[in-house]
């Protein structure tokens, strides 16, 4: 017969934390959102990889693109590429985020000299960027001829027909640096020659990068952007259990920092080969994570397998229909705490400490608090990153509100049949997404600063500063139905914004 749970499983809806003695230190400022990413021997060596917030972005087309990644990685968090394109098109979009150099910028406004004032205005108004590096095949890796910034034309005393090469400001008479040169020698030289912007060029007078003045503050702005040794934004790609042989390497090859087994379910035999045969090809120094998961044998299983971490969580998503299409999945807050207590017992067992992964089922951000203080090491978020300008989808106007799109791997535009690969045919048979929209909410900058706020103003009310603090004092207790309901505003007649005192 069946194995049954006495218990029924929770939603974070479900649960509150019970406040804590906080003393004089536990202020926001104090506490560091640090956490590990990648499994380590805790308590006896670094971990290798780790993020300095514990958001990490969704594998999904509608999700993690560059812009994405990077915007993410200079906040502190990674994103995982998704895997549901072509081989090469997603190590070109690993390849794009590992370019970026702290401080130094591939060029993406490039004209020709025989190129034109309109062809400038076009370009302007295309990229919104007023330098436009002028090089022979026009390209950002071509050699560097001139570059022309807005001080160079006036539109209402030149032809459109004028020829860059004309109104250019020429090589000879630029400031320029050669590469190799470090940030600080870069904007050493901006300073001391009052420039807005130095191109950095290669001992062939190619353009690789540019350094802006504006930039300066920005950079300061971001201590916590994650990094890697040669100052490139760490980032994250989704692989599958059927081209893992191709996909993996050229990956690697890309520069990618991390890989996870983009999979709805796994507890398989699937997940076990990709895992091998990464280990047995590459060692400890690739890292994969695996999942989803959502009981103690599903994490011990992929533990035992090699995973670097494991993901928690199927069905939960606000896109995702598996629930109510196969009848699969759990709760998300009692999967996290069951999986989050076999995580402890398998360090206390092997002194290796697997972070796991909270996916799905974060509806708000005091939800984020609450799967952190269930165990949790990082988030992985598919709506809430799905909403900002940083997102790959467009900005609609619908009905006067601007959305944005948002649909699920598992859904007929994604078309994702690797995610829920059961080993047959090679085909989605069914759904398990929806394609939707999401409310824009704006840049991923503001909303993650506030949304972090929140944590850290909840972990402080716990007494904790740190998140293994936090895990470890935390108290947490269900509500009734009832209790939910009074938690929210109640018994009030709110105003309605038009009529706010100003």
């Amino acid at each position: 017969m069946a194995t049954y749970y006495n218990e029924p499983s929770h939603t974070f809806s479900e649960y509150l934390l019970i406040p804590g003695y906080s003393d004089s230190t536990c202020i926001p400022s104090n506490v560091s959102l640090k956490t590990p990413l990648v499994k380590y021997k805790k308590g006896q060596e670094e971990c290798p990889l780790t993020l300095n917030i514990p958001l990490v972005s969704a594998i999904m087309q509608s999700v993690s693109g560059v812009k994405m990644a990077q915007a993410l990685a200079r906040e502190g968090g990674i994103s995982f590429i998704y895997g549901s394109q072509s081989i090469e098109d997603e190590a070109k979009m690993v390849r794009e985020v590992k370019s970026f150099k702290a401080g130094f910028v591939k060029s993406d406004s490039n004209i020709k000299p025989t190129d034109t004032l309109e062809d400038i205005l076009a370009l302007k108004e295309k990229t919104g960027h007023s330098t436009v590096a002028v090089t022979d095949n026009g390209k950002g890796d071509g050699k560097l001829l001139g570059i022309i910034g807005s001080k160079d034309y006036r539109v209402s005393r030149m032809s459109l027909d004028t020829c860059v090469s004309s109104f250019m400001t020429p090589l000879e008479d630029l400031v320029y640096a050669k590469w190799p040169i470090t940030l600080k020698e870069a904007n050493d030289i901006i300073w001391d020659n009052k420039l807005n912007a130095l191109p950095i060029v290669d001992d062939e007078g190619k353009l690789l990068y540019f350094v802006f003045r504006k930039d300066y503050d920005t950079h300061k702005e971001n201590p916590l952007e994650v990094l890697d040794a040669h100052k490139r934004y760490i980032v994250g790609a989704g692989i599958n259990t059927r081209d893992y042989e191709q996909r993996v390497p050229a990956l690697i090859e890309a520069g990618v920092d991390v890989l996870c087994i983009d999979s709805s379910e796994g507890f398989t035999e699937w997940q076990q080969r990709t895992i091998s045969w990464i280990r047995a090809n590459y060692g400890d120094k690739v890292k994969v994570g695996a999942g989803n998961i959502v009981d103690k044998a599903g994490f011990r299983f992929l533990a035992e397998c090699g995973a670097d971490f494991i993901k928690v969580g199927i069905g939960g998503g606000s896109i995702c229909i598996t629930r109510e299409t196969k009848g699969i999945g759990r709760g998300q807050a009692t999967a996290l705490i069951d999986v989050a207590e076999e995580r402890d017992k398998y360090f206390k067992e092997t002194g290796i400490y697997i972070p796991i992964c909270s996916d799905g089922g974060l509806v708000y951000d005091y939800h984020m608090a609450l799967a952190l203080a269930m165990g949790a090491d990082f988030l992985m978020l598919g709506r809430y990153f799905a909403r900002f300008d940083e997102s790959p989808t467009e900005k609609i106007n619908l009905n006067g509100n601007y959305v944005k799109e948002y649909w699920g791997e598992g859904s007929a535009r994604a078309r994702n049949w690797m995610r829920y690969d059961l080993g047959g045919d090679k085909k989605l048979s069914f759904v398990e997404g929806v394609d939707s929209y999401v409310p824009y909410a704006g840049s991923l900058r503001d909303n993650v600063k506030m949304s972090m706020s929140k944590v850290k103003s909840t972990m402080c009310n716990c007494g904790a500063i740190t998140i293994p603090q936090f895990q470890e004092k935390a108290v947490l207790t269900l509500v009734s139905a009832t209790s939910i309901t009074e938690g929210g505003a109640h018994d009030v007649i709110l105003k309605d914004n038009k009529f706010e005192i100003k």
